[in-house]
């Protein structure tokens, strides 16, 4: 078996499950709960706890897009981080790669789609870097992350289609949750693990129980839980 690294699924939900406020990439959790009264007031907690995630973090274009890194121009300090970017559509558009390419120490762009607008931009940066797959593995990639990159930890801050994918493969070690006071409902809204659901017993397998390391009562009634997925 080739070595992986660790990974970490680290989101920010409410008490119900959900990542989004509904089912729209109008609606962005980032944008949307900073103005919502008992909830705004802790929110700084998930931020300062995510400054403390893994070096790499593994995220998707669709995501980066919801929170609208395809209209700023407003750059900040670097981040002491690598962004793992998995992008096919492409959601990302070249200001997107050039928000990112300038915040972060590398941009790892992983794609299946030849025509992808970082082809034409990889002269022009050089912390960007392109993984091209005809039909994406998420073990493979995790592997090439371990080879190519020695990464020996990464965080997953994907939806829940992704995140889905992340658990059926039975590649999340840890989950480190923030739970935020707020109830969303909406069966349409995207939740921590969407993706297909088991239809029989037989499948019970698929479904990956947890460990307990730790529950902490932050501020203003958010919760912090770590768990390690039992294997």
């Amino acid at each position: 078996m080739k070595e992986k690294p660790i990974t970490t699924l680290f989101m920010l939900e409410s008490l119900d499950g959900k990542i989004s406020s509904g089912n729209s990439d109008d609606l962005d959790v980032d944008k949307d709960w900073c103005r919502i009264v008992g909830v705004k007031e802790g929110l700084y907690q998930y931020y300062e706890i995510e400054a403390t995630t893994d070096f790499y973090s593994l995220n998707t274009g669709r995501v980066m897009a919801k929170i609208g890194v395809n209209e700023k121009s407003d750059y900040h300090d670097k981040i002491t981080c690598r962004f793992i970017i998995i992008d096919n559509k492409p959601h990302l558009n070249a200001k997107g790669i050039d928000y990112i390419c300038h915040l972060v120490d590398k941009l790892i762009l992983v794609t299946t789609n030849k025509n992808h607008v970082a082809y034409s931009l990889q002269e022009k940066y050089d912390n960007l870097d392109i993984l091209f797959y005809d039909t994406l593995n998420l073990n493979s990639l995790l592997e090439d992350m371990k080879k190519i990159y020695n990464a020996e930890a990464i965080t997953i801050q994907s939806g829940g289609t992704l995140n889905s994918k992340f658990l059926r493969d039975n590649l999340i070690d840890y989950v480190n949750i923030v739970i935020a006071p707020l109830l969303v409902g909406g069966k349409d809204t995207s939740t921590l693990i969407d993706g297909e659901s088991i239809i029989s017993s037989n499948e019970l397998s698929k479904l990956k129980a947890l460990k307990l390391i730790e529950c902490k009562e932050l501020k203003n009634s958010y919760i912090q839980l770590k768990y390690k997925v039992i294997k």
